[in-house]
């Protein structure tokens, strides 16, 4: 098979199992917003500042449970987000200028454009900061709505989205690291460093084990944690050591190759029944088959292939439970400065205008060049479906805000904002892909 036909069946695969983690990440949102403004409600917000850990003594050792998801969890999905980055950028969509250009591009007018907006609403007062929020995409949210358009959208568009929406992932990471870190403390910051360049030098001397990797990443975890950087930076970092190259040995290639035949050799179509078991000579070529195809994946590839169902299914569902809980009552002032409109208009009216406003004059200028069978309308409808923000807004939310006040108001807002772009996108593409005969 075709290195660009396993590449796109990888891809679709990707775009498939995200979209379905979307609709868990919804359930898990209705039901957080359902519990906290319940008769339950009190017993939904003590839960999440239970504090778990060890105690010594007088000494305890652990987190809330909020904290615990936040900033332990999130980073094994801040982990999972980075080696999808780093093989995107080596082999994937990302790789090489002609193909990252245009959705980088894309993604950093998807950035600028909400960010100016919540800011000049904001400038001069506390909640400023919040900047950050309305810059982010949820990939999950975004492809699950693009999934229920089915043949009304293009491939060519969804790719677009994923590659748009790792892009924005990047971009969201280093705004995390530079302006949402606090009390930097520099000794610690210089044992991550040490740590990391031993990370690096695993991976130049061709260490493919994953366990030294993950063992120093637990230190680096805690080093980054201690040094006032987000832990969920050092994840990544992380990630951008695990190796992806696999070994370049033709005998173990043709080896997989021969047992593939031979399997073929002693199966026979017409005396085969479902229920029967397989031959023992063919349960070896099985099993020796399995070790093989580990053989020749990358440590990388074992790695995300492992965290990706945790993520989507257990992590951002957990995340979405214990963050869009938030009690909507008579007391809550929704005037807090401008975070609402800012956070809503930046995700609603910022990520459209960005994306299709940056990308017409990349291509113009002939910086970037659209992806074939994809108009200047699906891009605007790309654009839209863009500011469904949700998971890292909320978490980039967390980060800005001190005060519970401002960080439930900017909660609603997202949500609000996200609803509001899933809705308009949705019936945008639709009745755009009712026109049009879109390119598959």
């Amino acid at each position: 098979m075709p290195d660009s036909v396993v590449k796109r069946n990888i891809f679709l695969d990707f775009i498939k199992s995200e979209s379905f983690g979307g609709i868990f990440l919804f359930v898990s949102a209705v039901w957080a917003m359902i519990y906290a403004n319940s008769f339950l409600s009190t017993y939904y917000f003590e839960l999440w500042h239970t504090q778990v850990g060890f105690q010594f003594g007088k000494t305890f050792i652990g987190f809330s449970l909020h904290q615990w998801i936040d900033d332990v969890l999130m980073a094994f999905f801040f982990l999972m987000v980075g080696l999808e980055i780093k093989r995107e950028v080596l082999y994937g969509e990302l790789c090489g200028f002609q193909k990252a250009a245009f959705p980088v591009i894309a993604a950093l007018g998807g950035m600028l454009a909400p960010g100016i907006i919540y800011y000049s609403l904001n400038a001069g007062t506390n909640s400023a900061h919040g900047f950050g929020i309305p810059m982010a995409t949820d990939i999950a949210f975004a492809l699950g709505v693009i999934l229920i358009l089915g043949k009304r959208v293009p491939t060519s568009l969804k790719v677009f989205l994923v590659t748009l929406a790792v892009a924005d992932d990047l971009g969201a990471i280093v705004v995390i690291a530079i302006f949402y870190s606090t009390n930097l403390q520099v000794g610690w910051l210089v044992g991550s460093g040490i740590i990391l360049l031993v990370l690096a030098l695993l991976n130049k001397i061709g260490v493919r084990s994953l366990w030294p990797y993950l063992l120093l990443g637990a230190i680096l975890w805690l080093t980054t944690h201690s040094s006032g950087v987000h832990a969920t930076i050092a994840a990544v970092a992380l990630a951008f050591t695990i190796p992806i190259k696999v070994p370049q040995d033709k005998k173990l290639v043709y080896g997989f190759s021969q047992l593939v035949d031979n399997f073929k050799q002693t199966f026979d179509p017409h005396t085969y029944h479902a229920n029967k078991p397989l031959e023992q000579n063919q349960r070896d070529i099985l099993y020796a088959l399995q070790s093989t195809t580990k053989s020749l994946q990358s440590p990388l590839e074992k790695l995300e292939h492992f965290l990706h169902p945790y993520g989507a299914y257990f992590i951002m569902p957990l995340f979405a439970l214990a963050n869009a809980g938030v009690h909507v009552g008579k007391e809550m002032h929704f005037g807090v400065d401008e975070i609402l409109w800012g956070v809503v208009l930046g995700l609603v009216v910022g990520k459209p205008v960005g994306i299709l406003g940056i990308t017409f004059l990349a291509e113009k200028l002939h910086i970037a060049k659209r992806p074939e069978g994809v108009g200047w309308g699906q891009i605007l409808g790309a654009g839209m479906l863009a500011g469904i923000g949700f998971t890292m807004s909320m978490f980039i939310s967390n980060l800005a805000f001190n005060s519970q006040e401002s960080m439930e108001v900017s909660k609603i807002a997202i949500l609000l904002g996200s609803i509001i772009s899933g809705v308009l996108g949705t019936l945008y593409l639709f009745v755009l892909g009712m026109f049009s005969k879109p390119k598959v």
